[in-house]
């Protein structure tokens, strides 16, 4: 089990990244959603044991790893949001490369572990071309050959999708799930479809706090019948925007179209309640903070034993 505790980061400035957050994971994918400069990327870092917290702890099966990083380092994968490579080399021996700087051993010989973690990741046939000639897709599955390497118990991915065009997405959102059944995944993305598509449990993080811990289900189920979608001429948008939550506005064919978070039965002319979606739910907490969607924990092994 992970366990994330009351963990703070306040940078020079002052700055706090993290206010006080709170999770617990078991096996599977977790989800952690946010918009940019939220605070995700300092708390993986944290998690990986590569950035100390200002206060808080962060415990792997009942180690700080706060503490005694090396327990992490020894059980952990990590893809970070941005991974470099050298592009001159060919997948396979970028891959032996990172695999010789993270000390991993294999005892079958370093050549096989590369061509077994390639074929898992679907590129056996591209482990001789250079990495430059590799599309998006291709490269983060190469960074996930060698965050899978040694078998890690944690694999914290930063953004994995950011880029990619929608075929490589879906590609890459099957070996994630794949991943996720023998292991703690902690997925932190800004991608709303990431988390519909890979996770049971999700928590939304906003200006370094936790503002909603749920499910998917939960979340659209909580704004259901709330959200209503219409067009406004130029001269009343203000007004709407000040008396009502606006939570998102988009242009269709050159004009306004605005969707409202309303829990009354009759909105302004021209609008009418729409389905919900999850991005709806995120888009309500970006803009209503805590306590806009109910709170639904994953149950977790061994808690409150």
């Amino acid at each position: 089990m992970l366990e994330i505790r009351a963990l703070t980061k306040v940078y020079p400035g002052p700055v706090a990244a993290l206010q006080g957050v709170d999770l617990e994971l078991s096996e599977g994918m977790f989800g952690l959603l946010g918009p940019n400069g939220a605070g995700k990327s300092t708390l993986m870092q944290i998690v990986a044991g590569i950035l100390e917290p200002t206060s808080g702890e962060v415990l792997l099966d009942g180690v700080d790893v706060t503490a005694k990083p090396e327990h992490v380092w020894e059980r952990l994968g990590y893809l970070p949001q941005d991974f470099g490579f050298y592009g001159h080399l060919s997948g396979r021996a970028m891959l032996a490369h990172l695999l010789r700087l993270k000390g991993v051993r294999a005892p079958g010989g370093l050549k096989k572990l590369c061509n077994d973690l390639l074929e898992r990741v679907n590129l056996a046939d591209a482990g001789k071309r250079r990495v430059r000639g590799y599309s998006g897709g291709m490269r983060q599955r190469l960074a996930i050959a060698q965050a899978i390497a040694g078998d890690p118990r944690v694999l914290v991915v930063d953004e994995p999708t950011a880029g990619l065009d929608p075929e490589e997405r879906q590609r890459f959102y099957h070996l994630l799930a794949e991943l996720s059944q023998e292991r703690i995944v902690l997925l932190s993305t800004h991608i709303v479809e990431d988390v519909s598509v890979l996770c049971s449990h999700f928590a939304i993080i906003r200006r370094g706090r936790l503002a909603a811990r749920t499910t998917p289900g939960a979340a659209v189920e909580a704004v259901a019948g709330r959200i209503w979608e219409g067009e406004a001429p130029e001269a009343e948008l203000q007004a709407l925007r000040a008396e009502h939550t606006v939570i998102q506005e988009k242009l269709v064919n050159g004009k306004d179209r605005l969707r409202i978070h309303f829990e009354g039965d009759e909105l302004h002319p021209g609008f009418e309640r729409v389905d919900a979606t999850l991005e709806d739910a995120y888009l309500t907490v970006m803009r209503l903070g805590e306590g806009a969607l109910p709170e639904v924990r994953p149950e977790v092994a061994g808690a409150g034993a």
